[in-house]
């Protein structure tokens, strides 16, 4: 692993960044955004202003980093590098999965003007050219091959300019952006983290540095790590949306579900202040499973019928909106249905959802995955086989759009669906070795960053199918295996303590009961059949 290198002083930060006495919010509060400094050839009057931009750019603030790029470009036509910036806000998201035509013939067209442009700085144009990678030949070459194109060419910024801390942030994001779910070595990240975390220690108030940690350590084993950053990202940038949710993905992982809640609220508000409502969905959809895990389901029905259909009826799917982009926005919309019936266990009303159709193959198999779940699980199997056969023209959808990450995820959903089918026909050690292999299929991936979790995690249901089986032994063993990769979930811990009760273990199945109570100190009075069975004195 090459060792990371600490950059020189000269490249102070922008004092005006953290404080911007001319853009307030709504109540007057001035604008906090971190502290950045890029170096550029351009007019010194844009100096300030295009370093805002570029911290929202840090905070995937891409609506507006464009906008601050585009005025740069407007007061400064010779600022090659402004249109570097519009490229890359078009790009988004680089973990946001595919990109839609539009966005990448707009992001193509920015890298032409700043080629155009003819940037006097040769570290201005190897910028230029790296971006470049990201969108070439688009129609032709696949994302996979533009994407590590891309990092090979910040790998080369990053060595051809030692000390600058900017190349330093986008190489790590651009090398983490490469990283294959399948790998469990976690290469990629940990390199992207070896860098970070250097600069960090230094640079505390630098968005991008603590954002770009979260994300490198947003994987199971891994998530604990970035627990510094993700408390210090709120605190560097409150006024960027994401700023205010990415730490969501660190205590999800960890399962700190209060923490997720206060800082996915904070962080909806902020994006419905800016009109950036796939952003606000998708910090609805991580607040909504965090109450559902620590046993709050009014709080989260508030979410889903008061809340989240103001923010749904606004969203415009052409906009280019915040990290979250509208995309994100309808999966967040169709997911936190299909959480409420399942993490509950209602599983007729599971069954009842009602499928909305969109542009999107993996959002509408979401309420599929769930309708399967639920007709098999209350005895309809053959309901089940008919919404198993929409998910698998969905994959097929996928497949043909060469997605193969979601290909692969709705795969794994007919999977479990069928076990359940199988279950519910009585063929109850065929459906075992088919959930079984599910979840042997999720373990080797990963989730998307897009979504808090599975809609359910194939080895907890596991864990529930060896239990109604009578194998207790076994299903605690799967519930435990559960529990260490997704801390803190109410099911995983509830089917654990009655798991280790069936095998006569009263200790542990006491010690499993005192911690969901735990997990839902904060839960609903009277709550869950299962909670108000943990809470029983003597469990």
């Amino acid at each position: 692993m090459r060792a990371p290198i600490v950059l020189s002083l000269s490249f102070l930060l922008a004092p005006s960044i953290v404080h911007q006495a001319a853009a307030q919010h709504e109540h007057g509060v001035p604008e906090k955004l971190g502290q950045v400094h890029f170096d550029t050839t351009c007019k010194p009057d844009v100096t300030a202003a295009f370093d805002r931009a570029v911290a929202l750019l840090h905070s995937f603030s891409f609506s507006a980093a464009k906008q601050a790029f585009d005025d740069v470009a407007a007061k400064d036509p010779s600022c090659a590098i402004a249109h570097w910036g519009v490229a890359l806000a078009h790009w988004g998201n680089p973990f946001a999965g595919m990109r839609s035509p539009k966005s990448l013939a707009e992001g193509q067209a920015a890298v032409l003007r700043a080629q155009a442009a003819r940037s006097p700085s040769p570290r201005e144009g190897s910028y230029i050219a790296a971006a470049a990678e990201l969108f070439k030949n688009y129609g032709t070459v696949d994302q996979r091959t533009r994407v590590v194109a891309y990092e090979r060419a910040m790998e080369h910024v990053y060595k051809a300019y030692p000390n600058d801390r900017e190349a330093a942030a986008f190489y790590a994001l651009a090398a983490n952006q490469t990283a294959l779910p399948s790998d469990k070595s976690y290469a990629q990240q940990l390199k992207a983290a070896a860098i970070l975390e250097t600069l960090f220690k230094d640079h505390p108030e630098h968005p991008g540095l603590a954002h770009y940690i979260i994300h490198a350590y947003d994987h199971p084993p891994l998530a604990p790590r970035a627990l510094e950053a993700a408390r210090r990202y709120t605190q560097i940038a409150p006024s960027a949306p994401h700023a205010l949710h990415m730490p969501s993905h660190t205590f999800t992982r960890v399962g700190s579900w209060q923490e997720s809640i206060d800082t996915n609220i904070r962080s909806a508000e902020a994006a419905v202040r800016e009109g950036t409502f796939g952003e606000a969905l998708h910090a609805m959809d991580y607040q909504v499973y965090a109450y559902l895990q620590s046993g709050q389901d009014r709080a989260a029905k508030r979410v889903i019928q008061e809340e989240s259909p103001k923010v749904l009826a606004k969203l415009d799917l052409n906009a280019m909106g915040g990290a979250a982009p509208p995309m994100a926005g309808l999966y967040a919309a169709a997911a936190i249905h299909a959480r409420y019936a399942m993490e509950r266990g209602a599983w007729d009303e599971a069954a009842a959802l009602k499928p909305q159709a969109s542009p999107f193959p993996f959002v509408d198999a979401i309420a599929r995955f769930a309708r399967a779940i639920g007709a098999a699980r209350t005895g309809r199997p053959d309901a089940a086989k008919a919404d198993v056969a929409e998910l698998k023209a969905l994959g097929e959808k996928l497949a043909a759009m060469k997605d193969a990450y979601w290909a692969e995820q709705l795969g794994i959903q007919q999977q479990v669906a069928s076990a359940w089918i199988a279950f519910a026909e009585g063929r109850k050690a065929e459906a075992v070795e088919l959930l079984r292999k599910a979840a042997d299929a999720e373990d080797a991936t990963d989730k998307s960053a897009i979504s808090p979790g599975p809609l359910a995690p194939a080895r907890e249901l596991l864990g529930e199918m060896l239990l109604a089986v009578d194998r207790p032994a076994d299903a605690l063993k799967e519930l435990e295996t559960t529990m260490k990769k997704e801390p803190n979930r109410f099911r995983a811990t509830y089917y654990a303590a009655k798991a280790a009760s069936a095998t006569g273990n009263t200790a542990a199945a006491r010690k499993y009961f005192a911690h969901l109570v735990e997990i839902c100190k904060a839960g609903d009075k009277p709550g869950r059949p299962e909670l108000e069975e943990a809470r029983k004195p003597g469990t």
